[in-house]
C-alpha cells in the first residue's frame, strides 16, 4: 500500500507562518499579535502562552539597554540607522552591517538594534536630530562642539570647557535574554516555537511590524520568563475543610415539608428550529475536494493538521470554495504554501504545491485552478481546514 511521506514537525509548524501574520493584522491596520481578535486565522499558541514573559526593560536616555555581555538600542519614532548610530556613538556603516540594515533605512518605533560593541559615554551628534527630539547631548546639555566649534575658537582664545563624559549605562538586573540571529527561512512564529515563548511577547520585545516580518541577519531578543508565579492553591487534609453538617436523626425529625401543587401543567416547549443553527460543515456551503484522489493520510490533531490526498504530479489544485487569497509563503524547503479565506471565519490551506496561478488578495471561485501538485515521492496535496483559531477535520466539510 502506498503511503505519503510524513511531514516533519518543523515543517508542519512552519506551515502556519503566513497564518500567524494574517491573524495578527486587524481590518483597521492595527496589530493584534496575541490573536485575541482573530478575525482571520491563528495557530495553537497555548504552550507558549503558558510561559508568561516579563516586560522588556526600559532603555536609558539614549535608548540603550545594557546587559552584562552585550547592549542593544531601541529605535524611536522617525529614527534611521544614521540617527541611532549618532545617538549611541558608533559609525553608521558599522551599525548597519552588524544588523543587516541598509544605510539610510527607516526603523520602526521600538525596533531592537544590536550594538556591535559596548559604548560608554555619548558621542557628538553629527546627524540631523530626529523629528520631535531636541538636538541635545545626554544630560540635557546643548551639544555645540560640532555645530559651532569653529566660531567658538575664533571668538575666544581660551578653549571652551569640555563637557564631562556620560557614565557607562548600568547593566539591567535580572536574567539576560538570549540573542537569536535570524537565519534564512525563519519566521517570528518558528522562532517563538523554537524557544517556547509567546509570539506576542517576541513581537513586543523586538518592535516587530504588523506582518511580523523578519530579515536574515536580524538580532532578536528572546523574552525572559516572568519570575512571578501564581500562588499555590491551599489543600486541606481530610476532615479539616469546611464543617460537615450534622445529619438528621430520629430524635430531631425534619420539619414538615409543605408543597404547593402546580396550578397548571407545564407547557411543552416548542420544538427547536435546528435549521437556524447550522454550522459551516452542515450548511449548504460545503467545500469541494481540491484535487481528485485517494486520502492516504488522515487528520490527527497536532500530528497531521489536515489530510494528504494522493494525486499525480502536475494535477490541478482547485479552490475548495469561494474566497480571497489571504497568504502565499514557503516552508524551510522553499515549497509554496497557499491560504484562502472564506466566509464564516473559515480558511483552507494548500501545501506541497507548485505553479501558483493566483496572487495574494485575489478573489477566487470554488473549483478555480490555483496551483499544481508538486512532484514528490509519492506526489500528494496536503489540505487543511481551519475554523477560527484551530484546525479541524476537513472530512465533514468535504462530505
Amino acid at each position: 500500500m502506498t503511503t505519503s511521506r510524513p511531514i516533519s514537525a518543523l515543517r508542519v509548524a512552519l506551515l502556519g507562518t503566513s497564518l500567524v501574520a494574517l491573524a495578527a493584522c486587524e481590518p483597521g491596520g492595527g496589530f493584534d499579535p496575541d490573536l485575541r481578535n482573530y478575525s482571520q486565522i491563528g495557530l495553537d499558541t497555548s504552550a507558549a502562552a503558558m510561559q508568561a514573559s516579563a516586560a522588556r526593560p526600559a532603555p536609558d536616555a539614549r535608548g540603550i539597554i545594557s546587559y552584562p555581555n552585550y547592549q542593544v538600542a531601541v529605535a524611536r519614532r522617525g529614527d534611521t540607522v544614521e540617527s541611532v548610530a549618532a545617538r549611541v556613538g558608533l559609525p553608521a556603516a558599522e551599525l548597519a552591517g552588524y544588523n543587516a540594515l541598509q544605510p539610510g533605512m527607516q526603523l520602526r518605533e521600538g525596533e531592537i538594534v544590536a550594538l556591535p560593541r559596548r559604548v560608554a559615554g555619548a558621542a557628538p551628534v553629527t546627524a540631523a536630530p530626529v523629528m520631535g527630539a531636541p538636538a541635545t547631548a545626554p544630560g540635557g546639555r546643548i551639544d555645540v562642539t560640532t555645530i559651532a566649534s569653529g566660531a567658538l575658537d575664533r571668538a575666544s582664545a581660551t578653549p571652551a570647557p569640555q563637557p564631562a563624559a556620560a557614565p557607562a549605562p548600568a547593566p539591567v538586573s535580572g536574567t539576560e535574554p538570549v540573542r537569536h540571529r535570524v537565519q534564512r527561512g525563519e519566521t517570528a512564529y518558528s522562532v517563538a516555537r523554537l524557544y517556547n515563548v509567546d509570539v506576542k511577547a517576541l513581537a513586543d520585545w523586538n518592535g516587530l511590524g504588523p506582518d511580523l516580518g523578519l530579515r536574515e541577519g536580524q538580532t532578536l531578543l528572546i523574552p525572559v520568563a516572568n519570575a512571578t508565579r501564581p500562588a499555590p492553591v491551599a489543600v486541606t487534609a481530610p476532615g479539616q475543610g469546611s464543617p460537615t453538617p450534622t445529619p438528621p436523626s430520629a430524635s430531631t425529625p425534619l420539619p414538615a415539608e409543605k408543597t404547593t401543587p402546580a396550578a397548571a401543567p407545564v407547557k411543552t416547549p416548542p420544538p427547536a428550529d435546528l435549521g437556524a443553527e447550522k454550522t459551516a460543515a452542515s450548511s449548504g456551503s460545503k467545500l469541494a475536494m481540491p484535487v481528485q484522489g485517494k486520502i492516504i493520510r488522515g487528520y490527527q490533531k497536532k500530528k497531521n493538521e489536515g489530510i494528504d490526498i494522493s494525486a499525480s504530479a502536475g494535477s490541478s489544485v482547485t479552490a475548495a470554495g469561494d474566497g480571497t487569497v489571504a497568504a502565499i509563503t514557503k516552508d524551510t524547503e522553499q515549497v509554496p504554501i497557499l491560504v484562502i479565506r472564506h466566509e464564516g471565519n473559515l480558511l483552507t490551506v494548500y501545501a506541497n504545491i507548485d505553479g501558483i496561478a493566483v496572487a495574494k488578495g485575489a478573489k477566487v471561485s470554488r473549483g478555480q485552478t490555483i496551483a499544481k501538485v508538486r512532484a514528490s515521492d509519492p506526489a500528494f496535496l496536503h489540505f487543511e481546514v481551519r475554523q477560527g483559531f484551530d484546525s479541524v477535520d476537513p472530512m465533514p466539510y468535504l462530505q
